[in-house]
C-alpha cells in the first residue's frame, strides 16, 4: 500500500506535533513536521533528491506570524536575506509550493474563517481550506480529497469566497485594460518598477538616461491612474505582469518613494 506523505508546516510546534501523531495513526499516512516556510522548502527539496516526494502539505494560514505576536492579522512577508530561519506567511508558501513543486498539494489551515484570505489562498495555488478546530476524519477527507483534484472549503466560506474572487477577476480586468494603454517602452519600465528597480537602475537596464525614464514613470503613473510606485506594483500584478528578468543586470532591491514618486 503505497503511504500519502503529508508535511505539516506550523510554527507552533505543539500542534503541529499533535497533529503530526494524530495523522501519522493512520496506516496509510506518513507524516513529517516543519516550523517555517523555508524549513518546508528545504523538506521538498530533500524528498525529491530522494526520490520520496511529498503528497500533500498542511500550512498554518498564519505561519511566521507568531513570532510577531500578529496572528490572524496582514500577511507576513518574507525576509529577503538568505537566512533559513526568516520569516514566510502561508500564502506566500503556497505560492512558492506551486511554482517549485506543482505536483505537490496545498490545504491551508485556518484558526478562524476569512473570505478574503482563503480567496487568496486558492488563487496562489491551494486545494483546501479548513479550520484549526476541525476532526480529524475532516481533515483526513480533505488530505484524500484534493490528491483526487477535489477543491475543498467549508460550506460558510463558499458564498463569500465566490464574492472575493469575483471582484478580484473584475479588478484584474480593469488592471489588464490599463496596462494595457501603456506604450511597449512603459511597459518595460514597469516590468522593472514590479521587479523593484530604482530610477537609477533602469536608467542603466535599459540605457536611457535618469531624466527620461522618471517621465516613463510619471506617465505610467498616469495612465494607471495611481500615485505611487508601489500601488503601479499592485496594479501591475493584479494584471499578471511579472518582473523584468534581470539577468545579472541592474540590482533589484526595495521599492523606494519619496512624496509618493519614485526614486
Amino acid at each position: 500500500m503505497r503511504r500519502i506523505r503529508v508535511l505539516v508546516v506550523d510554527d507552533h510546534r505543539i500542534f503541529a506535533e499533535s497533529l503530526a501523531a494524530a495523522l501519522a495513526a493512520e496506516p496509510d499516512v506518513e507524516v513529517f513536521a516543519a516550523g517555517s516556510g523555508p524549513a518546508a522548502l528545504r523538506c521538498l527539496e530533500r524528498a525529491v533528491a530522494d526520490n520520496r516526494r511529498f503528497d500533500v502539505l498542511l500550512i498554518d494560514a498564519d505561519l511566521g506570524q507568531s513570532a510577531t505576536g500578529q496572528r490572524g492579522t496582514a500577511p507576513v512577508q518574507p525576509v529577503p536575506d538568505g537566512d533559513a530561519g526568516r520569516l514566510m506567511d502561508g500564502i506566500s508558501l503556497v505560492a512558492g509550493v506551486r511554482e517549485t513543486h506543482p505536483g505537490v498539494r496545498t490545504v491551508v489551515l485556518a484558526e478562524k474563517d476569512d473570505p478574503r484570505r482563503a480567496a487568496l489562498a486558492l488563487q496562489a495555488g491551494a486545494s483546501g481550506w479548513v479550520a484549526k478546530d476541525s476532526s480529524l476524519s475532516r481533515l483526513l477527507t480533505v488530505i484524500r480529497g484534493v490528491l483526487r483534484d477535489e477543491t475543498h472549503l467549508p460550506p460558510a466560506l463558499l458564498t463569500g469566497v465566490l464574492r472575493e474572487l469575483t471582484t478580484a477577476r473584475k479588478h484584474r480586468t480593469e488592471s489588464e485594460r490599463l496596462v494595457e494603454s501603456l506604450t511597449p517602452r512603459e511597459r518595460e519600465v514597469l516590468r522593472c518598477m514590479v521587479a523593484g528597480l530604482g530610477r537609477k537602475a533602469v536608467a542603466e537596464r535599459l540605457y536611457l538616461s535618469p531624466h527620461t525614464v522618471r517621465t516613463h514613470m510619471q506617465n505610467v503613473l498616469g495612465k494607471l491612474g495611481v500615485h505611487s510606485t508601489l500601488a503601479a506594483v499592485a496594479l501591475a500584478r493584479r494584471a499578471g505582469v511579472g518582473p523584468a528578468d534581470l539577468n545579472g543586470s541592474g540590482s533589484a532591491g526595495d521599492v523606494v518613494e519619496r512624496g509618493g514618486q519614485p526614486a
